[in-house]
């Protein structure tokens, strides 16, 4: 088992890692719109920005550990408003274009910092 950390994504903000790598596969821990610059701030109460930095940051902590979105088998999409499902949704197309992993979109009370989008995924390594 492999511990990912990377600091071209967000430190995670409590006693977990970025990502975990065993048997060939790589799990990501949840992502939010930190910004990967160590300020442990959320970015933009908008969720169209915060969806994109959830995916950026998604994808450098796949990147860390030896996959691509490409390799993604399924995500988990928690938002804070199902009125966002769109929105999020185009977004979300835009990182993956062609490659449709499986996929589970749960609304949710509250998420970390109060963000709006939280993404986590379960890629192979490449």
């Amino acid at each position: 088992m492999k511990f990912v950390q990377t600091q071209k994504a967000p430190s995670a903000i409590g006693p977990y890692s970025q990502a975990t790598v065993v048997n060939g596969m790589v799990y990501t821990s949840g992502q939010i719109a930190l910004l990967p610059n160590g300020s442990d701030e959320l970015l933009s109460a908008d969720v169209a920005t915060q969806a994109r930095q959830v995916l950026s940051n998604l994808r450098e902590v796949l990147e860390a550990a030896d996959s691509s979105l490409d390799n993604v088998i399924k995500t988990t999409i928690f938002i804070a408003d199902m009125d966002d499902f769109v929105t999020i949704n185009e977004i979300y197309e835009s990182f993956f274009k062609d490659h449709k992993p499986a996929r589970s979109t749960v609304a949710v009370k509250t998420l970390p910092k109060n963000a709006l989008v939280e993404i986590d995924a379960v890629a192979l390594i490449k």
